[in-house]
């Protein structure tokens, strides 16, 4: 399949570090607006063309996919003009900034029989999907206590006076939407939706560079930290009254995870079937358009809408507004 990849930055060159891995996908194209940086990026990974005009990239008939590795707030935009040329979509999170807009991506991805997910490698993981078929294992859940906290190499700079896109709400940045998102997803994966949203959150200049989101369900309590402007052990817990789950590390690695249960020798799990966390999901997506798995494209999207959401009451919650 050919892929155009939008973007350049670091999300970007991850991928395309393993996208040799990858032998589905031939990497047609790529877009963006700094063709000495495209070029180089070209050159090192074998990508065919270079665009930095978007209707031309579009217009390529290599080109039947697109990744959106872009800032948040220009995800609608350009996977909207990509589902309308007819090129199916794979969008880095946030798939959108408010629930409308990843509603219309999803009335033209159905309409036109197009795939569109969102590449969010936790729902796309095995060790991911061996925590949720553990959970039984645990007896009735409690509490779920997850803590992505990660010092950001540019909150020095945001805090001398300079607006960049990581911590700009216009460009829909903060904490909650970039690594507090990972958070949502690993918890509305497993418990689906909650009851209550509260985020309480440290606000500079109208943007959350941490916070504290609670979650709860009627037989479940759910604490997720998420912080930008300092560091902290990275770790999940979910706890039952048979027994824990421990994930150590970022939630959308799931690298490995510790099942503990009552009266039983700790058992530790890892299934993954690549060191990378983006392959699998790269993978999902490749099969669904082989496929034409609208029903799966349609279950990946409830997902995604319903942890939209759930971030949405949680900024509302917080008096934070996004992308204005």
């Amino acid at each position: 399949m050919g892929l155009a990849v939008l973007g350049s930055g670091m999300i970007v060159q991850d991928f395309l570090s393993i996208a040799s891995d990858l032998p589905e996908f031939d990497l047609a194209a790529i877009f963006g607006n700094q063709r000495d940086v495209l070029e180089g990026l070209s050159e090192t990974y074998g990508i065919r063309a270079v665009y930095t005009d978007y209707e031309e990239c579009l217009a390529d008939p290599a080109v039947e996919a697109v990744y959106v590795g872009l800032p948040n707030s220009l995800h609608f935009g350009f996977a909207r003009r990509a589902l309308l040329a007819g090129k199916h979509v794979i969008c880095e999170k946030p798939f959108t900034l408010n629930l409308e807009e990843l509603r219309e991506l999803r009335v033209i991805a159905s309409e036109r029989g197009l795939m569109l997910i969102e590449a969010i490698t936790t729902q796309y993981l095995t060790n991911y999907r061996l925590i949720k078929e553990a959970l039984p294992t645990l007896g009735a859940l409690k509490l779920i206590q997850c803590n992505y906290s990660q010092y950001s190499s540019r909150y020095p700079a945001f805090r001398r006076g300079e607006v960049l896109p990581a911590f700009d709400p216009a460009l829909g940045g903060g904490a909650l939407m970039d690594i507090g998102i990972y958070n949502i997803h690993f918890v509305v994966g497993l418990l689906g939706k909650p009851v209550s949203v509260t985020y309480s959150a440290n606000i500079e200049r109208g943007v959350d560079t941490s916070g504290v989101l609670v979650l709860e369900y009627p037989t479940c309590r759910v604490v997720c930290v998420g912080a930008k402007d300092c560091g902290g052990p990275v770790q999940s817990l979910v706890q039952g009254d048979g027994g824990t789950i421990v994930l150590d590390g970022p939630p959308n690695l799931c690298d490995s995870f510790t099942v503990m249960r009552t009266g039983e020798d700790p058992l530790r799990v890892d299934e993954k079937v690549h060191p990378h966390r983006m392959v699998e999901e790269f993978r999902a997506f490749a099969l669904m358009v082989r496929t034409s798995d609208t029903a799966g494209r349609d279950e990946r999207l409830s997902h995604s809408e319903a942890v939209l959401e759930v971030a949405a009451r949680a900024l509302d919650s917080a008096g934070i507004r996004l992308g204005v």
